[in-house]
C-alpha cells in the first residue's frame, strides 16, 4: 500500500529542508530564470523574502521527509488580464520519492488555493529542458501559452545600439532634454519659494556694498594721516608710535 502524501504550508522549521530542495531543482535547470546557481542561503532568504510580501509555499511529506515543495503567488488582475490567477513559481520533486503521487498532491494543493482565492486560471512556467515536467502538466490539462523570453541587461543594450544606434542616440538626447527641463522646473519652483519667503530671487547688486566699502577705505586712510601729523616725524611701527634718537643722546662705552 502506498504511503500517504501531506501537502501544508511551510513552516519555520521546514525553511532549510525546502532551500536545499531548491538548491538541487536550481541544479537540474540551470536555464531557467529561477534556477541561477545558488547556495541554500541565498535560497533561504529569498523564500523569505517571497513570504513576507504574500506568497505561498507548500510542503510535501513523504514517511516522514519533506521530499517537495511548490511556490505560489496570487496574482490580482492586470493590464491584459480582467480576471485574478494563481501562478506556480516553482515546483519540485525529490528524485528518490518521484512517481509516488507528490507531484498530484502539490498541484492538487494548489488549485485548492486558487479555487479559494478565486482564480480563474492557473500558471506554470517549467524550465524549457524540463521535459518531464512540461510532459506531466500536460497530463493535468496545462497548455501552451505566451511564451516568455529572457535576455540580460547588458546584452539587450549592446544589441540596441548595434541595430539602431541613431535611435539609441536619439532617446540619449531625449534623456539629456528631459534632464534640463527638469532643471529649469527646480529653478523656477526655488525662486517662487524664495519670493513668497520674501528673499531676493534674482542675481545681488554689490554697487551699494562697494561704495560703502570705498568709503571705508577712504575713512582709515584719513585717520591714518591725522595720527602722522600728531606724532609729528616719529616712526610709526605696527606696534605704536617710536620716538626718534638723535646721535647726541646716545651713551658711548668706555
Amino acid at each position: 500500500m502506498r504511503a500517504a502524501v501531506e501537502v501544508r504550508p511551510v513552516e519555520q522549521d521546514d525553511m532549510i529542508d525546502v532551500a536545499r530542495l531548491a538548491e538541487r531543482a536550481a541544479e537540474e535547470s540551470p536555464s531557467a530564470v529561477q534556477g541561477a546557481p545558488s547556495d541554500a542561503s541565498r535560497l533561504l532568504e529569498h523564500l523569505s523574502v517571497l513570504l513576507g510580501a504574500g506568497g505561498q509555499v507548500l510542503v510535501a511529506r513523504h514517511e516522514g521527509e519533506i521530499c517537495g515543495f511548490a511556490v505560489l503567488r496570487v496574482i490580482d488582475p492586470l493590464l491584459f488580464a480582467t480576471s485574478t490567477s494563481l501562478y506556480v513559481d516553482a515546483v519540485f520533486v525529490s528524485p528518490s520519492a518521484r512517481r509516488r503521487g507528490v507531484g498530484h498532491a502539490l498541484l492538487a494543493a494548489a488549485a485548492a488555493v486558487a479555487g479559494e482565492r478565486g482564480a480563474e486560471n492557473v500558471y506554470c512556467a517549467p524550465a524549457p529542458g524540463a521535459r518531464g515536467m512540461h510532459r506531466f502538466l500536460a497530463r493535468l490539462g496545462f497548455a501552451p501559452t505566451s511564451g516568455h523570453r529572457v535576455v540580460a541587461t547588458a546584452t539587450l543594450q549592446r544589441r540596441l545600439v548595434q541595430e539602431n544606434p541613431r535611435a539609441t542616440r536619439t532617446a540619449v538626447r531625449v534623456g539629456r532634454r528631459e534632464a534640463t527641463r527638469a532643471a529649469i522646473e527646480d529653478l523656477v519652483a526655488r525662486r517662487r519659494r524664495a519670493r513668497a519667503a520674501g528673499l531676493p530671487t534674482g542675481p545681488v547688486d554689490l554697487r551699494a556694498f562697494q561704495a560703502e566699502r570705498d568709503a571705508a577705505l577712504r575713512a582709515a586712510a584719513e585717520r591714518t594721516a591725522e595720527r602722522d601729523d600728531v606724532v609729528d616725524g616719529d616712526d610709526v611701527t605696527a606696534l605704536g608710535v617710536v620716538p626718534r634718537r638723535d646721535a647726541a643722546s646716545e651713551s658711548i662705552p668706555s
